[in-house]
């Protein structure tokens, strides 16, 4: 079976600085795999090399079995690839439905008429008033993206990805800075995505997320040190070193 996300010595430096250090991943499709590590292990550097965002130096990433190492995220995104940032990037003043309305409309074929009002386009509200109730979040709809708990506004940020229908989605910390109930709702969300969709989650807690995933990658230092299941991956000694320093 091919795989749904393919990364072959994929390197990336800072100044000399290694952040990835010849990385080599295969994540099969509708997999749950969670990245771990420690803050500086390189995780969001791969998931920018994966998007686009970032060009490595060497090394090469695949989609499905086509290669995109050099294609620009907007082309990515056509691909099927969809992601969340640790950073929340919404419009604070615009609301839910806009939010979504934006992401949806960068995916259109058609030109967008500047002299026609988004709103006028029912279709496209309604398309993404259907992104917000996977979320639970069509009640809120019309409110802004500032009115939000910091919960909801991850789930929002979610709700934006699955509304391009991807066929990998790169989850980068979706849980930081959740209370345990928001916890909770945003990790019965990711569970509940459909096996369609190929999921790859980076965590910078390894307990927070180990039950989200069948297999699991442990980067430290831009290299790959451990890679298995739950179990494998917990009792390995290098990941015992990592998180405890012994």
């Amino acid at each position: 079976m091919t795989p749904a996300l393919e990364i072959v010595d994929l390197c990336k430096s800072f100044g000399g600085l290694p952040a990835t250090d010849h990385v080599g991943l295969e994540v099969m499709p509708g997999e749950r795999r969670l990245i771990i590590g420690p803050n500086g292990a390189g995780k969001t550097t791969l998931f920018n090399q994966i998007t686009g965002d970032l060009l490595p130096d060497s090394g090469t990433v695949r989609i499905f079995g086509r290669e995109i190492t050099r294609l620009t995220p907007f082309q990515r995104a056509h691909l099927g690839v969809a992601r969340t940032y640790q950073i929340i990037t919404l419009f604070a003043a615009d609301t839910l439905e806009h939010n979504v309305a934006l992401a949806l409309l960068g995916l259109r074929r058609e030109r967008w008429n500047a002299f026609r009002p988004l709103a006028a386009d029912a279709a496209l509200y309604d398309e993404a008033r259907r992104a917000l109730a996977l979320v639970g979040l069509e009640p809120l709809a019309r409110r802004t993206i500032g009115e939000l708990s910091y919960g909801e506004k991850r789930r929002c940020e979610i709700a934006l990805a699955l509304a391009q229908q991807p066929k990998l989605l790169l989850l980068d910390e979706p849980l930081a800075g959740l209370s345990r109930d928001e916890r909770a709702d945003v990790k019965h969300l990711i569970a509940s995505i459909r096996r369609e969709t190929t999921v790859v989650m980076i965590e910078h807690d390894m307990d927070t997320a180990l039950d989200l995933a069948e297999r699991i990658t442990v980067l430290h230092y831009g290299r790959v040190i451990v890679e298995g299941t739950r179990t494998e991956v917990v009792a390995d000694p290098k990941t015992r070193e990592v998180y405890l320093g012994h």
